[in-house]
């Protein structure tokens, strides 16, 4: 795997499920609202993406605070805007169809969401949490 964007996705794809998992747990058997779901099974997902991007696909030798701190400012920022962005694209295009219902609103809120806060954040951690002198955001070498 020469492309940290490879590596990306596929720690991605491990942060996702257990965050995805972990929000439509807290929406639909313990009830809670989309903000909060979104935002627990965020914090989860965003743990384990910090410790396998730091350490498997941008191989970081920073401190752990110092990445830590531009970590957090990034999925921060990342999770604000992708899920109003996805909350507010639904809530536009879906408002007056009543085919769908507001479980299933939500959920394609929570997967537009997911979508954006997945390509913003590659470019936050690759520019700036994780980033080298020489980044490139598409490297065609394992450096």
């Amino acid at each position: 795997m020469k492309f940290s964007f490879v590596r990306f996705i596929i720690v991605g794809i491990v942060n996702t499920v257990v965050g995805l998992s972990v929000m439509y747990l807290l929406l639909h058997l313990l009830g809670q609202s989309y903000w909060i779901a979104t935002f627990v099974g965020n914090s989860i997902g965003a743990f384990v993406s910090f410790i396998l991007n730091r350490n498997f696909t941008f191989k970081s030798k920073d401190s752990v605070s110092k990445s830590a701190i531009r970590f957090i400012v990034v999925i921060l920022g990342c999770y604000f805007i992708s899920y109003e962005i996805g909350r507010s694209f639904v809530e536009w295009i879906l408002n007056k169809n009543e085919f769908f219902s507001p479980f299933v609103k939500t959920d394609i809120s929570v997967l537009i969401g997911t979508c954006l806060y997945t390509l913003l954040n590659y470019f936050g951690q690759k520019l700036f949490v994780f980033s080298k002198k020489d980044t490139v955001i598409f490297s065609t070498d394992s450096k």
